[in-house]
């Protein structure tokens, strides 16, 4: 799959969904970002794409804006407001626990990979907790590595200390809490006007927003650690009733280009973002500082992550999975990756 031909093709994607056509049923899917954002532009009117041709035309796929925070798209759409969503599991502190297995550093793998052994994780362990509960989750995925977003230049993770910094939750909140930073939970879509205004001094988040939330423009100093800091994971998902709507064929059709192969676009599309914004930063002046893993930085962070999936292992030992095998084999998957 060729993202750069997906982003090009993406005004033709909505064109083609836009068409009058034989649709029976139109699934309207919650978003939030930006509609520029790749997930809308071009995630979601692909998988749009996949499934109108898969049920040659009977479901067609509309993205509805907002309908209300992140956080809250796990709720309307288990109740119906909406057909589809997805969201950040960060938002939602206390219901989503096993979803951090991809959020733990020191992964050392992209979106793509580390989505795509998120999913089969999920599958064959995550799945029977039931943490989604009221939802049809179709797909899982993360963004590129988080990295270090700031105002102010850093030389040592040490400089964090006690700066207020954005934090979106899940593993983030871990680690800034070992880093000593005085945390500020918002939505991404906030960090932007606090950068603005001086309310943060910085953000944990993939470089894929100092293009699409237009941060070079107010944190203009890049920190890049080998692997990131950590990966953020979102779920893509359905509200049952509407499948159960669905003919026997159409669901089937439905849920055939959902799954892994929409898992993969979704980080693949993350990962080549991080990479476009990179290359605009650099262009535009933005001061980028890439660390090696050999320097003292990196070490310092690695003794921040140190024994995280320990801590990790024990929240999650209530869930009855076999949450140990879980993560070594999604970071086996993720790190082999496409072998």
């Amino acid at each position: 799959m060729n993202v750069k031909k997906l982003l090009t093709a993406a005004a033709s994607i909505a064109a083609f969904s836009a068409l009058p056509a034989l649709a029976q049923t139109e699934m309207h899917v919650a978003s939030w970002l930006p509609p520029t954002h790749p997930h809308n532009a071009v995630v979601l009117p692909t998988w749009g794409k996949w499934i109108e041709e898969a049920t040659e035309g009977r479901v067609t796929l509309k993205i509805d804006y907002d309908l209300g925070h992140p956080k809250d798209l796990f709720t309307l759409v288990e109740d119906g407001v909406a057909d589809a969503g997805w969201s950040f599991h960060g938002y939602v502190p206390g219901r989503f626990r096993l979803t951090q297995i991809v959020e733990q550093p020191l992964l050392g793998a992209g979106a793509e990979a580390a989505s795509v052994a998120y999913w089969r994780v999920y599958e064959k362990y995550l799945k029977p907790a039931d943490e989604h509960i009221g939802l049809e989750v179709v797909g899982l995925f993360t963004h590129a590595p988080g990295q270090i977003q700031m105002a102010e230049p850093i030389k040592s993770l040490a400089e964090l200390e006690g700066k207020k910094i954005r934090l979106g939750g899940g593993i983030q909140s871990v680690l800034g809490e070992r880093m000593h930073v005085t945390p500020v939970n918002a939505p991404a879509t906030k960090v932007y006007e606090m950068m603005q205004q001086g309310v943060i001094d910085g953000a944990f988040m993939p470089v894929c927003e100092q293009k699409v939330l237009r941060l070079s423009e107010v944190a203009d100093n890049l920190t890049l650690l080998p692997g990131g800091l950590y990966l953020g994971s979102f779920a893509i998902f359905v509200n049952p009733d509407f499948l159960a709507d669905l003919s026997d064929e159409d669901r089937a059709a439905v849920l055939g280009v959902s799954g892994e192969k929409l898992s993969r676009l979704a980080g693949e599309v993350w990962d080549q973002c991080g990479h476009d914004a990179l290359v605009e930063s650099r262009a535009s002046g933005v001061d980028i500082v890439e660390i090696a893993a050999n320097e003292p930085m990196a070490e310092e962070f690695r003794k921040v992550a140190e024994g995280l999936d320990d801590v990790w292992l024990k929240e999650v030992a209530d869930e009855g999975v076999d949450a140990k095998a879980a993560l070594a084999e999604l970071r086996e998957i993720a790190r082999s990756y496409p072998n």
